[in-house]
């Protein structure tokens, strides 16, 4: 093994010149300045919630605010308040946020079918709640104004009633004058046309009350002059049985839930078989005859008072307006009457 190598496997040093031995670490490998090694000093950018303590330098200089973008380039300071934002190019629709329907307010006029140009006799309520056709203090305005004027108009009937009946002088005159009937009845009959065709013309106060009145005291007159004909004990039981029967199907309709008002056009029908049956009595005198179509008569048009009642109601399938109170009254008005003369004709043609 030659001299060069044989340091590698001996314990023998190098044998030419020693380097060096290196710098021990901590030590810098420049000399020390003047100042002592300072302490750990604190990062150049400010940490929230801590104060920087001062070090063994001068205060560095101006440090861009802290972030993980670089700061813009613009010059620091206050800066306008934001303004209004542009518009788009877009028109801004009425209304901010869509107003939900409240489902307590189902009495409002949205759901409503009556226009004020011209608002139905009658209009369809299957679609809308009940609480939905009107406030329930003018239902109860409504209701109460119909049973007043129908008082008022039962009160004049009932009275020629009493005194073509038990007055000698009227009773005796109105039988030998019997072309008056035919004029009250022309009367009658003009002004029940007027009433239920031409729905501005009711609904036009004070002259909806005028031809009311007018219907009123000819209709009177022509039940007056028929109860003249009959015997006075038939004319009290008539009315006592009217009265009976109105008020209790009244009061049912008033109180039952049935709808009878969904039944308003087979009642209709059975009206004009009615009809035709009055017209086949007009040639056949029977007095079976007589008795059967006055019973069908009175059934039948105390169907019409409890559909009628119902209607005023406005929580059925049909439902008057309440615009319409002297329809109302009038439609409950003459019901009353057929039934009374109906009755009347049961009795008298019984005690023949």
């Amino acid at each position: 093994m030659s001299h060069e190598k044989s340091f590698l496997v001996t314990a023998d040093g190098f044998p030419g010149p020693q380097p060096p031995a290196p710098a021990p670490y901590g030590q810098p490998p420049y000399p020390a300045g003047p100042y002592p090694p300072p302490p750990f000093a604190p990062a150049p950018y400010g940490q929230p919630g801590f104060a920087p303590g001062p070090g063994p330098y001068p205060p560095s200089g101006p440090y861009p605010p802290a972030g993980p973008y670089p700061a813009a380039p613009y010059p620091a300071g206050p800066y306008p308040p934001a303004g209004p934002y542009p518009q788009g190019p877009y028109a801004q629709p009425p209304y901010a946020q869509p107003q939900p329907m409240v489902p307590g307010d189902q009495d409002s006029p949205l759901h409503s079918t009556y226009h004020e140009d011209g608002p139905p006799s009658y209009y369809d309520n299957q679609d809308f709640p009940s609480a939905h056709w009107d406030d329930k203090s003018i239902r109860q305005a409504f209701i109460r104004k119909v049973f007043l004027v129908l008082s008022l108009q039962l009160s004049v009937t009932f009275a020629f009633v009493a005194v073509f009946t038990f007055v000698k002088g009227v009773k005796g005159f109105v039988q030998r004058n019997v072309w008056t009937y035919y004029i009250s009845y022309a009367v009658f009959f003009i002004s029940l046309i007027v009433l239920s065709c031409c729905g501005d013309f009711r609904r036009k106060h004070p002259w909806n009350l005028v031809a009311l009145s007018i219907l009123t005291v000819s209709l009177s007159y022509m039940v007056g002059m028929i109860a003249s004909f009959y015997n006075t004990d038939a004319v009290i039981m008539a009315v006592g049985i009217t009265v009976v029967v109105c008020f209790t199907v009244v009061i049912f309709s008033l109180q039952t839930k049935y709808d009878f008002t969904s039944c308003r056009g087979v009642l209709i029908i059975c009206l004009v078989v009615l009809i035709l049956f009055s017209i086949l009595c007009i040639f056949i005198r029977n007095r079976i005859m007589d008795i059967i179509y006055a019973s069908l008569g009175a059934l039948l048009f105390t169907c019409f008072l409890a559909v009628d009642t119902q209607m005023i109601l406005g929580n059925k399938q049909l439902a008057l307006s309440p615009e319409e109170y002297v329809f109302a009254a009038l439609n409950l008005y003459t019901d009353i009457i057929n039934i009374f003369l109906y009755i009347l004709a049961i009795i008298g043609r019984a005690k023949e």
